[in-house]
C-alpha cells in the first residue's frame, strides 16, 4: 500500500528538468495531444486510402508546426540562463542525447518495416539491398536521402516523420550559434518576416503539409522558422503577455477543432485552405502556447499530462514504420470495411504500447547512460 501511495503521489507531483526547473505540464500534455492527432490522422487516412472526402483530421499535419513552436519555447526556458558558462559543444551534446536515441530506434524500425513487410509491393521487394542500407545509414543520422520504391518521394523514406527531427537539429544549431544572442526586437522582426513568408507559401500551395518530400523540401525550413523563433520570443517576453488560463483539456479540444475543421475550397482564385492553415500557425498556436504556459492541468489531470508528454515523442517517431505495413495491407483489398475499421481502431492502443515500451525500455535508459558519460567527461576535465 505504501508503494501504491508513493506512486500516486509521484503522479500528482510536477516533473522537473535535470537542472531542477519545473516542467510546463500543460505544454507537455499538449505535445502528447498533437502527437496523437498525427497518429490518428495517419491511421484513418491510410484506412480510407487518403480519399479527401473521407479524411477526418484534415489539418493534423499542423501538429508539426506546433512542435516547432514548443521547441523554441522550451529551449529558451531550459538554456537561456545557462549561457555563456555552457559551451556550445555541451549544448549540442545535450540535444543529441535528448533526441537521437529515438531517431536510431525509428531508423531500425523503418529498416525492419521495409525489409520484412509481408504485404510489400513488388517494386519494394525488388529494391536493391544497397539502396535500402544507404537510406538506413542516412536515417540513423536523421539526414535526408533519395526516395525508395513504395515510399512516395519522402526525404526520409524509411521513417517519414524523421524529416522533422532534421529540422529540429537545424533549429538547435541556429539557437546555439545565433538566435540566443539576438535581442527580442530582432527575434520579433524575424518572426514577422518568416510569418509573412509562411502565409504566402501556404496560400500558394493551398496547404502547409509540405516539406516532407523532395518536391517541396525547401518548405521544411520555412515551416520551421516562424514557429521556432516565435516560441523562443514568446518565452523571452512571457511576463508581458496576458495570463490566459484554460487547462489542458480545453486546449486539447481547441487543437482537435483546428485539425478537424473542413478543408476549404478556393475563393476567387485564392487558396483559402492554405490561408486558414497559415493563420492557425501564426495566430492560434502562439495563443495556445501562451495559455498552456499559464494553465494548470485541471483536477486529476496532472498524471495524464505527464504520461501524454512522456510518450509524445516516442509515439511520433515509432508509429509510421508500422503504418507502412498497414498501408500495404489496406492496398491489397483483402479486408472488408468493417475489418479495416476494427484493425485500424486496434492500432491505436497497440501503437501507444509500442511508444511506452520505446520510452521506458529504450529512450530513458540510453539517455541516462549517455548523460552520465557526459557528466563524467566534464568532471574529468
Amino acid at each position: 500500500m505504501a508503494e501504491i501511495a508513493a506512486g500516486a503521489a509521484q503522479a500528482e507531483t510536477p516533473d522537473r528538468t535535470a537542472t531542477g526547473k519545473e516542467h510546463f505540464e500543460v505544454l507537455d500534455g499538449l505535445r502528447g495531444t498533437a502527437a496523437l492527432l498525427v497518429v490518428l490522422f495517419h491511421i484513418q487516412g491510410i484506412t480510407v486510402m487518403w480519399d479527401g472526402a473521407k479524411v477526418v483530421l484534415h489539418h493534423a499535419p499542423l501538429a508539426v508546426d506546433f512542435f516547432f513552436a514548443l521547441s523554441g519555447f522550451v529551449l529558451g526556458y531550459a538554456y537561456d540562463d545557462r549561457w555563456p558558462r555552457m559551451p556550445t559543444g555541451h549544448f549540442l551534446a545535450l540535444r543529441l542525447i535528448r533526441l537521437h536515441p529515438l531517431v536510431v530506434l525509428g531508423a531500425l524500425l523503418g529498416l525492419a518495416s521495409y525489409l520484412l513487410d509481408p504485404f510489400a509491393t513488388p517494386a519494394q521487394a525488388a529494391t536493391p539491398l544497397r539502396a535500402v542500407l544507404t537510406a538506413f545509414a542516412m536515417c540513423l543520422f536523421a539526414l535526408p536521402t533519395w526516395s525508395l520504391p513504395n515510399r512516395w518521394t519522402d526525404t526520409h523514406p524509411l521513417n517519414g516523420p524523421i524529416w522533422t527531427l532534421f529540422q529540429e537539429y537545424i533549429g538547435s544549431l541556429a539557437y546555439a550559434l545565433l538566435l540566443r544572442r539576438l535581442p527580442n526586437a530582432a527575434l520579433a522582426a524575424i518572426a514577422v518576416l518568416s510569418g509573412i513568408l509562411l502565409i504566402v507559401t501556404a496560400t500558394m500551395f493551398g496547404s502547409l503539409d509540405q516539406g516532407s518530400y523532395w518536391e517541396t523540401f525547401w518548405m521544411a525550413p520555412v515551416r520551421l522558422c516562424f514557429p521556432f523563433v516565435t516560441g523562443l520570443w514568446l518565452f523571452r517576453v512571457r511576463d508581458r503577455l496576458p495570463r490566459l488560463r484554460l487547462g489542458w483539456l480545453p486546449l486539447s479540444l481547441a487543437m482537435l477543432a483546428i485539425t478537424a475543421f473542413p478543408t476549404l475550397a478556393p475563393i476567387g482564385g485564392i487558396k483559402v485552405n492554405g490561408l486558414y492553415e497559415a493563420l492557425c500557425v501564426v495566430l492560434l498556436f502562439p495563443a495556445i502556447l501562451v495559455a498552456g504556459r499559464h494553465s494548470e492541468p485541471g483536477r486529476g489531470m496532472l498524471w495524464l499530462c505527464k504520461a501524454s508528454g512522456r510518450i509524445s515523442y516516442p509515439i511520433y517517431i515509432t508509429h509510421f514504420p508500422f503504418l507502412y505495413v498497414w498501408m500495404n495491407f489496406v492496398a491489397t483489398g483483402r479486408a472488408s470495411t468493417g475489418e479495416l475499421l476494427a484493425i485500424g481502431t486496434a492500432l491505436v492502443p497497440f501503437l501507444l504500447l509500442v511508444a511506452w515500451a520505446a520510452y521506458a525500455g529504450w529512450d530513458v535508459p540510453i539517455r541516462r547512460r549517455l548523460g552520465a558519460w557526459l557528466r563524467a567527461g566534464r568532471l574529468a576535465r
